[in-house]
């Protein structure tokens, strides 16, 4: 999970609560670099409502998020490659990877399709914010903004 600046000071429960009537928006690949950017490169696979509350109490598969709908029809074709979620006003409250394999968002689809049912099956919050399937590669390369290593 990459948790927007205005909400990094926030615990668990309290970025829960603030997700209450807002949405889950799930794009294609090319997660942007920080919750704080923009989107511009992934289309819009399908949009889910959390319900208020928006989650239930966790159980040992993981958290037990509540919708308004799951499924939802999906708006365009693409795979899954990161979903964002914002509160009921729009403010952008933390991007998650979404997809197959140890993701913390995961389909019963593999890929989306115009007009397809679209089911989150399961949900999982994953702090260190990193691709869970190449920590070694995504959580150890320099970023922008960052100082690169120096070699001696």
């Amino acid at each position: 999970m990459n948790v927007a600046q205005d909400f990094v000071s926030a615990s668990l429960d309290e970025l829960k609560d603030r997700l209450a009537g807002g949405t889950l928006t799930v794009y294609s690949v090319a997660r942007p670099l920080t919750a704080d950017h923009k989107v511009e490169r992934s289309g819009v696979l399908a949009t889910f409502t959390f319900a208020s509350p928006a989650f239930g109490p966790a159980t040992e598969a993981g958290e037990a998020p509540l919708f308004v709908a799951n499924p939802v029809l999906g708006v365009t074709t693409g795979t899954f490659g990161f979903a964002r979620a914002t509160t009921a006003d729009g403010a952008v409250v933390a991007d998650f990877s979404a997809g197959p394999g140890p993701r913390e968002i995961k389909f019963s689809e593999v890929s989306c399709s115009p007009g397809a049912a679209v089911k989150i099956t399961s949900f999982t919050f994953i702090a260190e914010g990193g691709w869970p399937e190449r920590p070694d590669y995504f959580d150890s390369h320099p970023r922008t903004g960052f100082v690169m290593p120096q070699v001696l």
